[in-house]
């Protein structure tokens, strides 16, 4: 091993992680320093070992052990530089981490998908609000605290890397990809949030990524599937998509994902994905806005880059183009024997993949790899669930609420009288209207399913007009909180009317659903709740029942009705 193990990581240093002082140098600000370790790795490495470190492939913990087995007997062979960890459980991937790690030589740069905290890719672990939900929140102190909190736990479970967070301008409600992943539309909102959360991420001691350069938000293809084209000039590329990656590289950002995107006005090539143009990658990004840190690719494996560069061509023009980590090839062992072929052609300069080993080599010595190879595995649900974490969310999820239609601050309605609390598009009684009732006393539940016909919402109707207050929720139960929420023909004409009758609505959904719903501008008063989850119910029970007052505003422009910026 040319590291040394380092005993175990306990509860107690979970505090300490996030108690200390940020870290005194930053990731980018430490590879302008002689460091022996990385010098003694780097020296005993061969041609193929160096180029082998480029690569980072996948990883789950919920595959079963054949799985696992192929990509431990795939680390210990190529000698790869990094794994990307997916679906699974903590506990499960604190043990497979340690158990990869002694299979490898060298220090493995452990990385996920964390824009939301762990739980976007693992079971029994927190989740954050989504992006475009914090992108209402006005506090982003509280932003920089959450990413202390996700720093801590990515390195409870043995990882150093968050491919986080999304830096992208989301002005285009029509995006299938990014959406409710982006903080909005506004450059300096995107600017700041994203500034906050991984301030807080790198000063707790974890590598970040920003993505997905050079913007991804202004696309309505899916690049998992297909290539997007931005057909934008180069002038509104620089005032608008650019901004706010440029701002966080002079503020210290760690790492950059580049997007499978065509640009003609950055790149005239035809079909040519940005990751492997090297005008954007070497020439713009590290030239161009003087980018000293990671650059990786976004998922080799997806369409948009592999429709058109086939058999390995697009692993090799991604490290001609100049990215320094290559992630998920379709074909890792293929990929580097095809990078040693372009090295041997003089395709690639031997020159360049010594510089971007060095940085994977600095970035593992940043993240404590030079003397750390083994977690933890003794109560990592616990470490991973904590009370601070869950506090945090319940006022990040707070802050977020949204109050709209309202000339004042809402106030709560009369405890007293009829009420009757409606949830649409969900058959189960809600945790919306069972906060609400411990404050309207005498409340009545109904609810509506999302393809309630005509006769049901009829029933209904009839029975909110004995009450005297009528307060709606309307629940998006999809997984992911996107555009297209499905509610019947006749559910929109019931929120119409009512919302003539000055009833209060309260959307637990995306808000460009809220452009699908005409007439509810009209409403008493609407709270936009942004997501299904429960601690979105429980904030917006919290502001009708008085117990909070709401600051968010709105993060995205959704009519004329509901620009950008409402909100109480």
């Amino acid at each position: 091993m040319i590291f040394k193990r380092f005993a175990l990581l306990s509860i107690g240093i979970i505090a300490s992680i996030l108690t200390a002082e940020a870290q005194q140098k930053s990731y980018i600000q430490s590879l302008d320093e002689p460091n022996a370790w990385v010098d003694s790795v780097f020296n005993k490495m061969s041609r193929r070992q160096k180029i082998a470190q480029l690569f980072f492939v996948r990883a789950h913990t919920n595959k079963g052990a054949a799985y696992a087995d192929s990509v431990g007997k795939l680390i210990r062979k190529e000698r790869i530089g990094g794994i990307v960890f997916f679906q699974g459980g903590p506990g499960r991937q604190a043990e497979l981490s340690n158990r990869y790690q002694k299979l490898s030589r060298v220090p493995l740069l452990v990385a996920s998908d964390g824009e939301w905290g762990l739980g976007m890719r693992l079971d029994s672990t927190i989740s954050y609000p989504y992006q475009m939900t914090l992108g209402a929140v006005q506090d982003n102190q509280l932003l920089y605290q959450m990413g202390r909190q996700v720093a801590a736990d990515f390195k409870r479970v043995g990882m150093q890397m968050n491919f986080a967070p999304d830096a992208d301008i989301n002005n285009n409600p029509k995006n299938p990809i990014i959406n409710y992943r982006s903080f909005g539309e506004n450059k300096y909102n995107v600017a700041e949030k994203a500034g906050a959360y991984m301030k807080g991420m790198q000063d707790g001691g974890l590598l970040v990524t920003l993505k997905h350069f050079p913007g991804h938000g202004d696309t309505d293809v899916d690049s998992h599937y297909d290539l997007p084209q931005l057909k934008f000039s180069k002038a509104r590329l620089d005032s608008l998509e650019l901004f706010p990656f440029e701002r966080l590289i002079q503020e210290g950002a760690a790492g950059i994902m580049v997007a499978h995107m065509n640009i003609p006005a950055l790149d005239p090539t035809p079909n040519l994905p940005s990751t492997l143009s090297r005008p954007i990658v070497t020439g713009l990004l590290k030239q161009g806005m003087s980018f000293k840190g990671l650059v990786v690719t976004d998922a080799m494996e997806m369409k948009g880059v592999v429709k058109n560069y086939k058999d390995g061509e697009a692993d090799v023009l991604a490290v001609i183009a100049g990215n320094d980590i290559i992630e998920l090839s379709e074909n890792s062992e293929r990929a580097v024997r095809l990078v040693r072929k372009a090295v041997r052609e003089e395709r690639i300069p031997i020159e360049q993949i010594d510089s971007s080993v060095k940085k994977i080599l600095y970035a593992k010595y940043w993240a404590g790899l030079n003397r750390q190879d083994t977690v933890s595995t003794t109560g990592v649900y616990a470490d991973v669930n904590r009370p601070e974490s869950k506090m945090l969310i319940k006022k990040l999820a707070e802050s977020s609420i949204t109050v709209l239609n309202s000339s004042s601050p809402i106030k709560a309605l009369s405890p007293q009288k009829r009420t009757v609390i409606l949830s649409i598009g969900t058959s189960g009684i809600t945790t919306f209207q069972r906060e609400l009732g411990t404050f309207y006393k005498n409340a009545v539940y109904f609810t509506l399913d999302k393809n309630a016909g005509a006769a049901a919402v009829a029933k209904i109707s009839r029975e909110l007009d004995r009450f005297e207050q009528v307060i709606i929720g309307i629940h998006d139960t999809r997984t992911r909180p996107g555009n297209g929420m499905v509610l019947s023909a006749d559910l929109k004409t019931l929120i119409k009317n009512q919302a003539a009758r000055q009833s209060i609505f309260a959307l637990f959904a995306n808000p460009y659903n809220l452009s699908g719903l005409p007439g509810i501008e009209k409403s008493k008063s609407l709270i936009v709740a942004y997501q299904k989850e429960d601690f979105m119910q429980q904030a917006a029970a919290a502001v009708l029942s008085n117990k909070v007052i709401a600051t968010g505003k709105l993060p995205v422009t959704v009519s004329p009705s509901f620009p950008y910026g409402a909100g109480m």
